[in-house]
C-alpha cells in the first residue's frame, strides 16, 4: 500500500483532482503518464479499502446475534432488492 495515501476520503479527493487535471489536457505527455500512473494507485488503494470495508460489514438478525454480510452486499446491480424496513 501506499504509505502517501492517508485514508479512503483522501484518496477520493486526490483521484478526483487527479482526473480533472487529465481532463483538463493542459500536460506534457510525460506529466500525463505520472499522473495517470498516480490515480491508477489511488483508485486500487479505494478499491481494496472498500472490499475490507465491506468483509467488515455485519448485519443484526432477528434473533439478535451477528452474522457477516452475504457476498455481493457491495450495491452490485445484479443483487436482488433487500427490504430495509424494520420488523417488529
Amino acid at each position: 500500500m501506499d504509505a502517501n495515501i492517508k485514508d479512503f476520503e483522501a484518496a477520493i479527493t486526490e483521484l478526483e483532482a487527479v482526473v480533472k487535471r487529465l481532463e483538463d489536457g493542459d500536460l506534457t505527455l510525460e506529466q500525463s503518464l505520472e499522473l495517470y500512473e498516480r490515480g491508477v494507485a489511488l483508485s486500487r488503494y479505494c478499491h481494496t479499502s472498500l472490499e475490507q470495508a465491506e468483509r467488515r460489514i455485519e448485519i443484526l438478525t432477528d434473533g439478535g446475534t451477528l452474522k457477516p454480510a452475504p457476498e455481493g452486499l457491495g450495491g452490485d446491480d445484479d443483487t436482488p432488492e433487500r427490504d430495509t424496513r424494520s420488523r417488529r
